[in-house]
């Protein structure tokens, strides 16, 4: 049994501008409403990623381009297809407009009892299974796959096509919410795969090649240019996306952006649109940002990122009159954590931030970034102006709070192994305690989500519950929690559990016949 981030972000919402629909994901589903899902366990070993990056900069001659044949022949074999299905789900009557309604009710029947036991007296039905189609990139010979976080969320199985043929079974390494993106693995070596560029490097009116399988209709290879960086208001927490004229479509979601040197630097992602098609607006994740991701969910089985404790905001050409600045740039500091990295290296309210770690802090968006892929430990100067005068500032970086205790996958979708599958399991925290009603006395694994459909779910376990023990072993964190299930005796497990003021037990009969 394994254990691995567990992050949770709705998908993107749409934006609208007079009335027209404007911003879309580009993955494809098919099927009914899908449901949230949470990482999976990555692989047992966490060793390092080894990644081929190519840090040089395209030639910019003025070379003409006959054809790009060859470069899509080298990077073509490396973009697959990603195939996700999820089993039936039961789902409150709640969430369908009009099911509540007694017209509509009687249609369904109702068992009495069942209404009782329902959580508001709401009636739950079982939604169908459901599928969805996207694209991943391989980016290792032993088949890592870098893909959307949107592409994979929520899924049950999740399968990969090659272009040779072959559909292999895919395990989610990790997802990433904040930033949309999802690692797979494979179970195969020898892989045709695509080096990584350096996407700071690129620049607006390099020519670009998006690959993906747009609509499920297959491979498709669309020609346009970086039409800017730094794209933001999407709607993830983390974006410095890159914008491109080429076609990008439902169905492209985790498909390469490559430059003309086959190299890649981008995931495609987002589209911007009236119609929910292709209107020359696409949006890609750069392949630095992927990689850094990628190499933490790979390392650590989950995302750490840098925190400084600032409330920042973009300098405006008022604001930049007021603290006599020369032009906009920088991240003016409007509050200041008290005891925190920044507090303590002596920033403060009305500083305007220059510089972090050497490098120009354009704007908010931007600083954010920085601390972001700042690993917690490290001191870091930062540029400051103050009153007229600049000061460099030394910063200690602390990880950003609330990513410390994450809820843990206790299973993987189709793994056997182990015990309490459908169960998922989160460190004890304060705000925890606050609305479970927790008492700082009680120690153990808190549930977060119990699958309906589990054996644990039908034995009573739920949502709030802590458990203490697990065959009679004590349970001090999550982590312990995965531990005690790995490599069980036999499928049936004993717990002991605080819930509603006290502590109960409760059996866990997984077997075939339980």
């Amino acid at each position: 049994m394994k254990t691995a981030t567990f992050l949770t972000l709705k998908r993107l919402p749409h934006a609208v501008l007079g009335g027209a629909l404007l911003a879309a994901l580009t993955g494809l589903a098919l099927g009914a409403k899908q449901g949230i899902q949470e990482e999976l366990p990555p692989p047992p070993k966490k060793t390092p990623i080894s990644l081929s990056v190519d840090e040089r900069p395209i030639s910019r001659e003025g070379k003409n381009f006959n054809s790009f044949a060859p470069v899509v022949k080298k990077v073509s074999p490396a973009v697959v297809r990603v195939f996700t299905s999820t089993k039936p789900k039961n789902v409150p009557g709640g969430e369908y407009p009009g099911f509540d309604n007694p017209f509509f009710r009687r249609f369904f029947g109702e068992d009495p009892d069942e209404r009782a036991e329902r959580p508001g007296n709401r009636r739950r039905f079982r939604a169908p299974s459901q599928h969805g189609l996207g694209s991943g990139v391989v980016v290792t010979e032993d088949g890592y796959i870098l893909t959307n976080n949107h592409v994979v969320e929520g899924a049950d199985e999740v399968k990969v096509a090659l272009q040779d043929g072959r559909e292999i079974t895919a395990s989610v390494v990790g997802r990433d919410p904040k930033t949309d993106v999802a690692v797979l693995k494979i179970d195969a070596k020898g892989l045709p795969w695509v080096p990584m560029a350096d996407s700071d490097r690129i620049e607006v009116g390099d020519l670009v090649l998006a690959i993906g399988n747009p609509f499920g209709i297959g491979q498709t290879v669309t020609m346009g240019m970086v039409s800017a960086t730094g794209r933001a208001n999407m709607g993830i927490d983390y974006e410095d996306f890159i914008q491109t004229d080429a076609a990008i479509n439902p169905g492209n979601s985790g498909g390469a952006l490559v430059d003309v040197e086959g190299r890649l630097i981008g995931i495609n992602t987002a589209i911007l649109s009236r119609s929910g098609g292709n209107q020359g607006i696409g949006f890609a994740i750069p392949s630095n940002m992927a990689r850094d991701v990628m190499e933490k969910l790979v390392r650590d089985g989950r995302v750490t990122r840098g925190y400084v404790g600032l409330m920042i905001q973009d300098v405006t050409s008022g604001l930049a009159r007021q603290f006599k600045l020369k032009d906009n740039q920088g991240a003016l500091v409007g509050d200041v954590v008290p005891k925190g990295p920044a507090d303590k290296a002596g920033v403060k309210s009305g500083d305007v931030v220059l510089e972090f770690d050497g490098k120009p802090v354009r704007d908010s968006r931007q600083f954010r970034l920085q601390v972001a892929r700042t690993k917690p430990g490290e001191r870091v100067p930062v540029k400051v102006l103050r009153e007229g005068d600049t000061k460099t500032l030394d910063i200690a970086i602390q990880e950003l709070p609330g990513t410390e205790g994450m809820a843990k996958s206790v299973t993987q979708p189709g793994d056997d192994e182990g015990t309490l599958n459908g169960v998922e399991v989160s460190n004890l925290d304060s705000a925890a305690r606050r609305q479970f009603n927790i008492p700082d006395s009680v120690r153990g694994a808190l549930v977060s989500n119990v699958d309906p459909d589990s054996a644990a779910a039908e034995a009573g376990l739920r949502a709030g519950d802590v458990i203490l023990e697990i065959n009679r072993q004590a349970v001090k964190n999550a982590d312990e929690a995965v531990r005690l299930t790995e490599k069980p005796k036999d499928k049936t497990t004993l717990l002991r559990v605080w819930s509603n003021g006290g502590s109960r037990f409760v059996v866990v009969d997984e077997s075939k016949n339980g």
